[in-house]
C-alpha cells in the first residue's frame, strides 16, 4: 500500500485527526493541502495551517496551507481550484472539519445550531461538490479517487438523539452525504466512504469538553492508520461503506491496538457516540 504521488485535500486539518491523516500520507511523499481557518495560534486549540504544513514537510510530504472557512461557498471553490492547479489535480478529499456542541434542545443557541450545520453538513456537501470534477478526472486517469468523511454510521435509535439533537442531526447530515454521493458517483469510479472511531479520540477539541478523561481515549493515529488502509483500496469496489476503525484494522490482521492507547494498559475505553 502506498499514497505516493497522491494529491490530497483535507478540511480542518491543522490539528487532531485531520493532521494525523495528513502525516500518515506525508510519509509516502503525498502532496497535501490543509484547508482550515486557523492562521494564528490559539492557546486553547494549538495548531495552525502553517504549523501543520511544517509537520507535513518534515514527515516527507509536500504541503499547501490554505486559509479557508468552509462556511464560505466562494472560499471553498477558490481553495479547491487552487489546490488542483498547484498539484495538477486532486485524488483524495478528506471531509474532516466538524463542529461539536453537546447541548440539549433548550440549551442550544441558534448560532451554535447554525455553526454545526454550516460546517458539518453544508461544508461537507459544498466541498465534495467542488472537488467532484477534479476527482472525476482523477478516475479517468486511473488514480483511484476517494472521498472519505469523518462521520458515523446512520442509526435512527432515539438514544443517539435525546441528549444533543442538533449535533446528532448535523453528523448524520454528513453521513447522508456519504450515502447519497456513493451511489451518485459510483459510475464515475469515485469512492465515497465514512470513517468513525470505536472509542473517543484524544484531540484538543475533546479536551475542551468538561468531564472527559482522555486517559480513557485512543490516539488520532488509529484513525490515520485506518484511513490509510481505506484510501489504498480500489475505489470502484470500495464505496458506500460506514467504516469503524477497529473493524478495518482487524480486516488487515491488526488486532493489537495497545499502541493507540493514550494511557498504556487501558482496557475500559470511553466509547464514542452512535455505535452500539
Amino acid at each position: 500500500m502506498s499514497l505516493t504521488g497522491k494529491r490530497i485535500f483535507i478540511t480542518g486539518g491543522s490539528r487532531g485527526i485531520g493532521l494525523a491523516i495528513a502525516l500518515r500520507a506525508a510519509a509516502d511523499g503525498a502532496s497535501i493541502a490543509i484547508a482550515a481557518k486557523t492562521v494564528e495560534e490559539n492557546p486553547k486549540l494549538p495548531g495552525t495551517i502553517f504549523s501543520a504544513a511544517k509537520e507535513i514537510e518534515a514527515a516527507g510530504g509536500i504541503a499547501l496551507p490554505i486559509q479557508c472557512d468552509i462556511r464560505d461557498e466562494d472560499a471553498i471553490v477558490v481553495a479547491v481550484n487552487k489546490v488542483a492547479a498547484q498539484f495538477g489535480g486532486i485524488d483524495i478529499l478528506i471531509n474532516n472539519a466538524s463542529a461539536i456542541n453537546l447541548t440539549p434542545t433548550e440549551k442550544t443557541p441558534a448560532k451554535r445550531f447554525d455553526l454545526m450545520f454550516d460546517v458539518n453538513v453544508r461544508g461537507t456537501f459544498l466541498t465534495s461538490q467542488a472537488a467532484v470534477p477534479h476527482l472525476r478526472e482523477s478516475a479517468k486517469a486511473g488514480r483511484n479517487p476517494h472521498i472519505l468523511t469523518l462521520s458515523p454510521p446512520l442509526s435512527m435509535k432515539a438514544k443517539w438523539f435525546k441528549n444533543h439533537v442538533a449535533y446528532t442531526m448535523s453528523k448524520y447530515g454528513m453521513s447522508m452525504c456519504v450515502l447519497g454521493m456513493a451511489e451518485e458517483f459510483k459510475r464515475d469510479g469515485i469512492a465515497v466512504n465514512a470513517l468513525w472511531p470505536r472509542t473517543a479520540i484524544d484531540t484538543a477539541a475533546l479536551q475542551m469538553i468538561p468531564g472527559v478523561d482522555t486517559d480513557f481515549c485512543r490516539k488520532p493515529e488509529i484513525l490515520s492508520d485506518t484511513a490509510y488502509i481505506i484510501l489504498n483500496r480500489d475505489a470502484k469496489t470500495t464505496t458506500g461503506n460506514f467504516f469503524v476503525d477497529d473493524e478495518v484494522l482487524a480486516s488487515e490482521g491488526i488486532t493489537d491496538l495497545e499502541k493507540y492507547s493514550v494511557k498504556p494498559g487501558t482496557t475500559d475505553f470511553l466509547l464514542d457516540f452512535f455505535l452500539d
